[in-house]
């Protein structure tokens, strides 16, 4: 990463190739004074522990709960209020209806899988289980395939490791888990039934009370680039924000905002529900999410 002012700065960068980021990946979107690096792997989400542990980036897209554990962790990395993903998770949670029905609260002191505990379509699918369908979220076993992308990160006690390698998928299929947590990774099986009830219009109806699109990433820059280079910060902002332009079909509609200030609501309800279902050791503030540069953008 170089540091000389009004020069071209180069910077490592692990972003996905998503319809909404397409004109920066292929080039229609570039800067004079930022080039970045697409480096990352191709899902995004193998880059994050990387990105905290070992510095391997120096900005990048970061699932929402992995930036709020980095912020409670001190890691040197900022948001800037540009949304990368996001959409509404009423229908990610399934389970084998040939093997009984299940309604949301019929999985308290059940086996429930998810690839890890503290996987943002985790938060958000158990937060609309506890608050629209009333599950007590404590009386759930959940399984987990994975550990956190923070080292100093521990899940919650009502967690079990199963083995390296499990399919939770396949798992739920054969009864072996009463339901997953999984979103776009449910077994595309015809036994699979959708655990919240008729999902997508349960969706609907939350967007049309709460205003709020579930966000899944957000982009992140090294502190030091937001402190040393805040024209930097200023084009990345505009560069994710024309490449959302260039979606080709447009971006789907609704879809998390651009800027603090829309996103404000969204941001403190991650907040609440991470410290709720205990992958955060404090409630943040949504001020602290960001800086003086970035929370100006927009």
């Amino acid at each position: 990463m170089s540091d000389v002012m009004n020069e071209v700065l180069t910077l490592r960068t692990n972003l996905a190739e998503y319809p909404q980021t397409m004109a920066i990946r292929d080039g229609r979107v570039t800067s004079e004074i930022v080039k970045l690096d697409i480096c990352g792997p191709d899902q995004a989400h193998n880059g994050f522990k990387d990105m905290l542990r070992k510095g391997a980036y120096d900005a990048g897209e970061l699932a929402i709960v992995t930036y709020l554990q980095a912020k409670c962790y001190g890691k040197p990395f900022v948001a800037l209020p540009a949304p990368i993903s996001g959409r509404f998770q009423h229908h990610c949670a399934g389970f084998n209806k040939e093997l009984g029905w299940l309604d949301p609260k019929d999985i308290e002191g059940k086996q429930v899988g998810v690839r890890t505990y503290a996987q943002t379509t985790g938060l958000w699918v158990r937060g609309i289980l506890q608050h629209e369908c009333g599950v007590d979220l404590d009386k759930v076993t959940w399984m987990t395939v994975g550990d956190g992308h923070l080292e100093e990160y521990t899940d919650p006690s009502n967690c079990v490791r199963l083995p390296k390698g499990s399919d939770i998928g396949q798992m739920m299929l054969d009864g072996k888990l009463a339901a997953t947590l999984q979103g776009v990774d449910l077994p595309k099986d015809p036994r699979v039934q959708r655990l919240v009830p008729d999902p997508f219009e349960a969706a609907k109806r939350w967007y049309a009370r709460e205003q709020v699109v579930p966000i899944n990433h957000l982009f992140v820059v090294h502190e030091d680039i937001s402190k040393t280079r805040p024209d930097v910060v200023r084009e990345i902002y505009r560069m994710i924000s024309e490449s959302r332009d260039l979606t080709e079909g447009g971006l789907p509609d609704p879809f998390p905002p651009m800027g603090l200030e829309a996103n404000r609501k969204g941001l403190q309800l991650a907040i609440d529900w991470a410290f709720e279902q205990k992958i955060i050791p404090r409630k943040l503030s949504v001020d602290e999410l960001f800086d003086d540069t970035t929370a100006a953008l927009g």
